[in-house]
């Protein structure tokens, strides 16, 4: 398990990498929409996965507002697919077909 990224596990953070691996970027209030938690909540999972060096943020103005872009870093692709592939391990295991021993009768 030495795989699982104790910063990339919990649920919302899992969601957001996985997110943001499907695009170059995406806008803040985007991200906090499709998670559906609070901009502070999101501001610290982002600030938390910036200091990792996993996601990269930049302010930027969008149709005259000022707004926040937020990216995957190669780092952080890297890191995601490590985890995922830990995932899956544990995913595997649970589908294999259970071996029976004589104790289990």
């Amino acid at each position: 398990m030495s795989d699982l990224d104790p910063l990339i596990h919990p649920p919302a953070r899992l969601r957001l990498m996985t997110m943001l691996s499907a695009v170059s970027e995406a806008e803040f209030a985007t991200l906090r929409d499709r998670l559906d938690v609070s901009d502070s909540v999101l501001s610290k999972h982002i600030a938390t996965l910036v200091g990792a060096g996993y996601v990269k943020s930049r302010k930027g103005v969008r149709v005259g507002r000022r707004t926040t872009w937020v990216a995957l870093t190669p780092p952080g692709s890297r890191a995601l697919a490590r985890h995922v592939a830990a995932l899956r391990e544990l995913i595997a295991d649970v589908d294999a077909p259970r071996q029976t021993t004589p104790a289990d009768g």
